[in-house]
């Protein structure tokens, strides 16, 4: 009788511990599940941030292009007209220090004839080509000289220009300042999505930048896309944007 009470007591004894360790793993695997379910949860948002910008550097192009029916003549015209572009720009205080200037390049010149009734390419001697750029800080000065330049048009000199790009130096600077706002911004987007389901905006789960944007400060885009995003090179105020992706968690 005292061995049956013994073995009683001992299964008593071994059905509570069974009990309570099937309520301990009930209780963590609910926490487990619980926080698991919290981690699926997350928001994805978009901030942008943007602020003004001003070019500090410019750079044009000159073009000089001259037809002449022999070599030596063309090579002669091309430096007749350089030397009528440089003066031009010595007037305009545009010196030599910020020139730089292009080999010389010469090529045939075709014409088009017709021989009964057919059109063919006739060679009619050769044309000669040069460039002259021009990088400086005087904005002004480069925005007054390509407005003056048509005069050498006017005169009948083979010069044509390329539109002044007017560029900002410290892109990278400005960049990296950009996607620090744009990700407070993010975060306070996120933040008012969920307040009123009674949840808060936890830790970032990762982040991502879309492009740079350089646009003209009286809107319109520049079609350049050379800075992985729009750079509008036309004009002297400008407006820098970044927009980054952000997703965070949900507490």
């Amino acid at each position: 009788m005292s061995e049956q009470k013994h073995f009683f007591n001992a299964m008593t004894a071994l059905g509570l511990l069974l009990a309570l360790g099937m309520a301990a793993a009930a209780f963590i695997l609910g926490v487990q599940a619980k926080h698991a379910v919290s981690s699926q949860q997350s928001i994805t948002v978009k901030g942008l941030a943007e602020k003004p910008v001003k070019a500090d550097r410019a750079q044009w192009t000159i073009n000089i292009g001259v037809v002449a029916p022999t070599q030596a003549e063309t090579l002669q015209a091309i430096d007749r007209e350089r030397a009528v572009l440089e003066n031009f720009l010595d007037q305009q205080g545009l010196d030599a220090g910020i020139r730089t200037v292009d080999v010389q390049t010469l090529g045939p010149h075709y014409e088009e004839e017709y021989v009964h009734d057919t059109p063919r390419q006739v060679q009619r001697g050769f044309e000669g080509y040069q460039n002259v750029h021009i990088s400086t800080t005087d904005l002004s000065k480069i925005a007054a000289a390509n407005q003056a330049i048509l005069t050498l048009r006017a005169d009948n000199h083979p010069i044509t220009s390329q539109p002044p790009e007017f560029l900002v130096s410290n892109l990278e600077a400005v960049k990296m300042s950009l996607i620090a706002d744009a990700t407070k911004n993010a975060r306070t987007r996120a933040t008012e999505f969920v307040k009123q389901d009674g949840v808060k905006v936890g830790v970032m789960k990762s982040a991502s930048q879309g492009a740079f944007y350089i646009l003209p400060a009286t809107g319109g885009e520049d079609s350049d896309n050379s800075y992985g995003g729009i750079y509008d090179k036309s004009t002297v105020d400008k407006i820098a944007r970044v927009v980054v992706t952000v997703v965070y968690s949900i507490e």
